[in-house]
């Protein structure tokens, strides 16, 4: 929404409320000698003495980035913590009732990449919750000060050139470009560089936009996936039964199998059918051997390139078949306390600010101010004070 301001007082307030984030933050000289240094290789990567000045003049540094980048957390997720968050019923239906908005749009973007539309919008789901959180850091104040500060700054500052150059190619407006403290953003997450390879102007209007452009977001997810070597009409995977006995030892994404061999060892369908008759497959059991096992295939592989983590593969996995109508997993988590959905960590958090604790918002994201509160009530019902919610901790708030 755009205001028209007439008063000399109330521009210079919208002076204020829209300039960028690091002009009402205090200059660091070190920050700016450095950003000094960065100007002959930011040419010599294409980015225009105009474009570098524009958008580094009165740049200032974020340093709680470089906390961030250096930040080992002691909160350890549980797989079946992760998942539960990130694939639940409201995320399912919120996906399929998006798949069926944009069915005309994902049908063209199949036929160009060959990537189904349930797992184009399960990457959206996972990355930004179809669009509603992109992060809020500004892209060049946090790439720059990650160029100049912390670990891997050589990797930092590609990103952050690539950054000016989609500025200056005229992309994205600057205002509009934000994102996670590490740099990702747009609908479906890319880093500067990932944007720069693979990004699609699919609605024809000369730009490449991942922040306004559902339609460019969702022909750019699927260029990433086809890219990486995605298998058009082949499954991610699925989930299988291990025999009684079978040792996982050794096994994994990368180690693929023949089917055939699989099959020799006892592995089933959990619904029972046989194994495809050909292919191969690697053998995941992110709990163990006593919990869900998957033979995964080229597809995961993929999914799991967008961003290097098998338990974030999987959640991409799991929802875009959940958004084609399967269910849940067959085999249970080995917990005696699953994890919890948005919605049931929404109402832990309402029932903890019932009980007089601070959290702050009630978002669903069981951050620091609500762990804390979670040990107190866990203390005070003789539970395990660990800081983690699950269902017994819910039954119990319900209770009182």
């Amino acid at each position: 929404m755009t205001f028209l301001l007439r008063s000399p007082l109330l521009l210079l307030s919208a002076a204020l409320l829209t300039a960028p984030a690091w002009a009402q933050q205090i200059p660091d000289p070190a920050f700016d000698t450095c950003l000094s240094g960065l100007r002959a290789p930011a040419r010599a990567a294409g980015v225009s003495e105009a474009t570098f000045t524009q958008h580094t003049q009165g740049l200032v540094p974020d340093m709680g980035v470089v906390e961030k980048l250096n930040f080992q957390p002691e909160f350890r997720t549980a797989i079946w913590d992760y998942l539960a968050g990130l694939v639940d019923e409201e995320r399912v239906a919120q996906g399929q009732a998006l798949l069926l908005q944009h069915a005309d749009t994902l049908a063209r973007v199949q036929e160009r990449f060959g990537v189904d539309p349930a797992t184009v919008v399960a990457v959206w789901g996972v990355e930004s919750n179809f669009g509603q959180t992109f992060g809020k850091s500004p892209l060049l104040q946090s790439l720059g000060t990650l160029s100049c500060f912390g670990r891997r700054q050589a990797y930092f500052r590609t990103e952050f050139y690539a950054t000016l150059r989609i500025l200056q190619a005229g992309h994205i407006a600057p205002e509009r470009l934000v994102g996670s403290w590490a740099g990702a953003f747009g609908h479906t997450q890319f880093m500067p560089s990932t944007f720069e390879r693979l990004a699609v102007d699919f609605d024809g209007d000369g730009k490449a936009d991942l922040m306004d452009s559902t339609v460019d977001a969702l022909a750019s997810t699927a260029n990433f996936l086809a890219r990486a070597g995605w298998q058009t009409g082949q499954p991610w995977g699925f989930e299988v039964k291990l025999p009684s006995g079978f040792s996982a030892s050794g096994e994994g994404r990368r180690t693929k199998r023949a089917m055939g061999e699989w099959a020799a060892r006892g592995v089933q369908r959990v619904d029972g059918s046989p194994l495809p008759a050909s292919g191969s497959a690697g053998l995941l059991t992110p709990a163990g051997p006593q919990g869900p096992a998957f033979l995964v295939l080229r597809n995961f592989d993929a999914i799991y390139s967008y961003n290097a983590a098998e338990s974030y593969g999987l959640a991409i996995a799991h929802l875009s078949d959940r958004l084609r109508g399967g269910g849940p997993f067959a085999t249970p988590w080995p917990t005696d306390d699953p994890g919890l959905s948005r919605a049931e960590r929404r109402e832990v958090q309402t029932l903890l600010i019932a009980r007089g604790h601070d959290i702050g918002e009630v978002d669903g994201m069981l951050g620091d101010k609500s762990r804390v509160a979670i040990r107190a009530e866990q203390e005070r019902l003789g539970h395990e004070v660990s800081g983690r919610a699950g269902q017994k901790l819910l039954k119990a708030l319900r209770g009182g």
